[in-house]
């Protein structure tokens, strides 16, 4: 029997037109472009304007993927998104975005694994392909992350941005994801976190209390180390050595993260996918938005091998090997 793969057939990207920089911030709280920049890597971020949600922006990556997928709406067997910043309780975003399209009558839901969620719902998506109930799959990681954060906390408010990226994944006898890992450890929830849902920590502050709440220190080195245990994890899974990769694309939370990651792989950063400086941490989208950049500025090439890896609030990981 052949074996059935899931193919990138296209990716697509859509971010906020307002751009704000760490010059900005400055004026904003007490910080300096110098402080944020060798501690993040991060010099700008894009943040969505009043009345822009989370879900216009899936739908603007949506709809770049499936045009350079060749794709139409119609064609599409299932929807995922991955977010932690729905426009709605309910219904998903997932939903809203199918409508919008056109591709009413397909199933579609969202998946809420903070920034790992664009590489959990590539996972679930990657199933239900290789299980033969989906031959056309739309992926999509978007957020508006900024709309929880205290801007006068500079630990966390430097840090995030808003943004969404998407593909179209289709069934191929030709590799194709290889392998895809998923992990998770509710025991660090208070590490990175916010204390507000809908059955419990609403109080009468604005946004009802919600907000970022980050142990910085601690989280980096639980990344750090996770991250590592992690790479070996999904080179196994794939039986691939770290030589045959060309490119790492990591998850854009901290340039030093994504350094120590490189370091193991023993790749060259010439090999690896950064986008921090220009986005800072999109959470869910930007694993898909360093991807689309990859893709459309000519540097990641039909045949070549990629690592996705991301790290997020749960704590959750993940990971996707692939071939484009």
């Amino acid at each position: 029997m052949t074996a059935i793969y899931s193919r990138i057939l296209g990716t697509g990207s859509a971010l906020p037109e307002r751009v704000l920089t760490n010059a900005d911030l400055e004026k904003l709280v007490d910080t300096s472009d110098e402080w944020i920049r060798t501690r993040t890597g991060i010099r700008q971020r894009h943040i969505a304007a009043e009345g822009e949600t989370t879900g216009d922006l899936a739908f603007a990556a949506a709809q770049r993927a499936l045009e350079a997928a060749g794709v139409k709406a119609s064609e599409l067997d299932l929807i995922v998104v991955g977010t932690t910043t729905p426009d709605l309780i309910f219904p998903s975003t997932a939903c809203l975005v199918q409508h919008r399209l056109g591709a009413n009558g397909c199933a579609a839901f969202d998946v809420n694994a903070a920034c790992s969620g664009f590489v959990y719902a590539l996972g679930v998506a990657d199933k239900f392909i290789k299980s033969g109930q989906s031959k056309k799959v739309l992926v999509i990681g978007a957020e508006t992350l900024t709309r929880m954060v205290d801007w006068g906390e500079r630990e966390t408010c430097v840090l995030f941005g808003d943004g969404a990226g998407a593909v179209v994944l289709e069934a191929s006898p030709e590799p194709g994801i290889y392998t895809t890992c998923m992990h998770a450890d509710g025991g660090y929830k208070e590490l990175l976190w916010n204390p507000v849902g809908v059955s419990a920590g609403f109080t009468d502050e604005p946004n009802h209390g919600v907000r970022i709440r980050m142990a910085g220190r601690e989280v980096f080195k639980v990344a750090v180390k996770t991250l590592d245990s992690l790479v070996e994890e999904t080179l196994r899974a794939a039986g691939m050595e770290a030589s045959q990769l060309d490119w790492l694309i990591p998850h854009q939370a901290n340039l030093r993260i994504i350094e120590a990651t490189a370091k193991r792989l023993n790749m060259s950063m010439d090999q690896v996918v950064v986008t921090v400086d220009q986005h800072a941490n999109t959470s869910a989208g930007s694993v898909p938005l360093a991807l689309d950049y990859a893709v459309r500025s000519g540097k990641v090439l039909r045949g070549q091998n990629l690592l996705l890896e991301a790290f997020g609030g749960g704590f959750t990981w993940a990971s996707a090997l692939l071939r484009y």
